[in-house]
């Protein structure tokens, strides 16, 4: 009989193998994206919204749902706003804060000729005249505030500036906050217009008193971001800091202010932080930041204004991103989760027991069915002797006796994290679903190695981490099962300029490439991006400036420069309204590629920006990506 069930049970496994499906662009786009909304007043339950994509509209479908925070049932609800705290009403409720666009500026023809309505002209004196996907057409985000209950006409506290707040592209509410006495707003600006905004990351947090209208700027001697105001529980406050301006990707430290002294939480900590959250009694910060090829949630005390130096603990490991902090419940911190083959859901972590609870459970029903990829972490030493984790991500029901195609990831940034994150266009659990190994290096120039390797890759773009790809690709090439005639390299912004510079630079290595809103040319690139800082700092300059970074920025490390070494299929994605980088970049890699005869495709979605953001161009861009590849690799 025991020897019966065995064998039963073992059918049975077979079967539910079998059963199971393979992830497919589809599919992927009918998952539901999570993103919660906060922690009931009650403390009881959290809010939640899930968006999912509807295809033949063109679309996402919003719901909104309450789950306990102890675990449970979700349920759908329609208003939600009235179980949440809103943090723009004042603490003592009379006031709320709220931010509009305001023109203060005459840039359209009709403002300059009002006679002349029909017009569609632009004028500019000073750049800043686009940035990310849109123009500017003199209008400005300025926050405002007012009575909470005759809603009387708003006060515009930045009235007369030519100033954003929030902060464009992508700032929103968390750019401005109540002080816990409700006589001030506290507000994040960069206060620099036209072309010195273009060339600066001096973001200030200014404070604006309701009494005397008079604003004062908090960080005045800091020259890089400050970022992300908040208030400690015991009115402390606290913000993120970057110390050199025009470096995007420093060191982001945790800043407490007490009574205007300041205290650097994470001065002597080797890394950087990227979010936080106060604990309710006011004696500790939680925050996540990249380690290791994840992202993870730390913990620093605060000890006061006293020289005792603050700890910095890391609290959680393991194969997944911790995505983001929602906030604090009975005991336990309340986040979202992801890793490879798991789109963001919502977790709860108790603090004291130092153990997970999954909370939602949006796409469980896909999962069920879907056959999981499996990703494993490799060290492989690079050229200099230093130990570089390298992510491979292997197919479903992987077999050792196969011989598999492979990609090479190149991910962008450039000093953007490579963790268990889960995209929805650069998805490796689609890609590794459809048969292919991927291979995804934490190379020169990413968060969670330390400061050192952080920074490396500034003025370097085509020197040590060109050699960390291939160290990564060349040292997966020798396991038995990786089929060597097949291999493929893949990858976005700093990705596809990586995916340039190798077409001419990589010895036959590879079959295929794909490059999705690349740098092809850094002189081209210079004079039409919009965020000159950038360009400045990991450059050391303009293109017509003369020293020894910028004659191998232009030089050495332009991918251009190597054209006559291509001899590879290439297809090339490219968004009309990326104006990071702009559209010329993508074709000129094409048209080069066509004249030479090379094998190559020009995928152009004209009304998408440095991403691909509507659900039919996605599934285009899905079903375009694995054509690409089974044609030439």
């Amino acid at each position: 009989m025991k020897k019966s069930f065995i064998i039963l049970l073992g059918i049975f496994s077979m079967q539910s193998a079998m059963a199971q499906t393979a992830m497919t662009p589809e599919q992927l786009l009918k998952l539901g994206r999570v993103s919660a909304l906060g922690i009931t007043k009650d403390q009881k339950n959290i809010v939640y919204k899930v968006s999912t994509p509807v295809m033949s509209e063109n679309k996402s479908d919003s719901k909104y749902y309450t789950v306990p925070v102890q675990g449970g049932t979700a349920v759908e609800i329609t208003d939600f706003k009235s179980l949440l705290q809103d943090k723009n009403i004042a603490p003592n409720g009379k006031f709320i804060v709220y931010n509009e666009e305001v023109k203060e500026e005459k840039v359209l023809g009709k403002d300059f000729y009002p006679e002349l309505g029909k017009s569609d002209v632009q004028v500019y004196d000073a750049l800043n005249y686009r940035h990310w996907d849109a123009w500017n057409e003199g209008l400005y985000n300025h926050v405002f505030y007012k009575d909470n209950k005759d809603k009387s006409i708003g006060v515009d506290i930045q009235a007369g500036e030519k100033f954003d707040s929030p902060q464009r592209p992508f700032g929103g509410d968390e750019d401005y906050i109540w002080s816990p006495d409700s006589k001030s707003i506290v507000y994040v600006a960069k206060k620099k217009y036209g072309t010195e905004y273009a060339t600066s990351t001096n973001t200030d947090i200014y404070e604006y008193n309701l009494e005397t209208k008079q604003t004062k700027n908090l960080t005045e001697g800091n020259l890089g971001y400050d970022t992300a105001p908040q208030f400690s529980p015991k009115g402390q406050l606290t913000w993120l800091q970057m110390k050199r301006d025009g470096f995007e990707a420093d060191k982001n430290d945790l800043i407490v202010s007490n009574n205007g002294i300041k205290m650097n939480l994470t001065q002597q900590w080797d890394g950087t932080v990227s979010e936080y959250r106060w604990s309710e009694d006011g004696k500790k910060v939680y925050f996540l930041a990249a380690v290791d090829g994840t992202i993870q949630l730390f913990e620093v005390d605060y000890p006061g204004m006293t020289r005792k130096m603050p700890l910095v603990v890391q609290l959680t490991d393991g194969n997944f991103d911790v995505a983001g902090i929602v906030g604090f419940a009975a005991g336990k911190i309340i986040v979202s989760r992801t890793d490879f083959n798991h789109a963001a859901e919502l977790y709860s972590y108790d603090l004291k027991k130092k153990d997970w609870k999954q909370l939602t459970f949006t796409n469980e029903a896909v999962y069920k069915n879907t056959a999981m990829s499996q990703s494993e972490k490799r060290y492989v030493t690079t050229t200099d002797g230093k130990k570089m984790l390298v992510w491979v991500i292997l197919p479903p029901n992987f077999d050792k006796s196969k011989k598999y195609p492979t990609l090479l990831y190149c991910q962008g940034g450039p000093q953007s994290a490579l963790t268990q994150f889960y995209s929805f266009r650069w998805n490796f659990q689609v890609m590794a679903a459809q048969g292919y190994i991927v291979v995804a290096p934490n190379r020169r120039g990413m968060p969670g190695h330390g400061v050192e390797w952080n920074e490396a890759i500034s003025k370097d773009w085509g020197g040590q981490v060109m050699k960390d790809y291939l160290s990564a690709i060349d040292d997966v090439a020798k396991e038995s099962y990786v089929d060597n005639a097949r291999l493929g390299c893949v990858g976005a912004s700093f990705g596809g300029y990586s995916v340039f510079y190798l077409a001419g630079n990589h010895n036959k290595r590879f079959k295929t490439f794909i490059a999705h809103d690349g740098v092809y040319n850094l002189q081209s690139m210079y004079g039409t991006t919009e965020e000159i800082f950038f360009n400045n700092w990991d450059h050391g300059g303009a293109y017509w400036e003369d020293n020894k970074d910028t004659r191998k920025a232009y030089g050495e490390f332009n991918p251009i420069n190597y054209i006559n070494n291509w001899d590879t299929p290439i297809m090339i994605f490219q968004g009309g309204k990326d104006f990071r980088v702009p559209i010329g970049q993508g074709q000129e890699a094409f048209q080069a590629a066509q004249l030479k005869g090379i094998k190559s495709r020009f995928v152009y979605f004209p009304e998408e920006n440095h991403w691909v953001l509507k659900p039919q161009n996605a599934l285009i861009w899905q079903r375009e990506y694995f054509k690409w590849l089974k044609e030439t690799l």
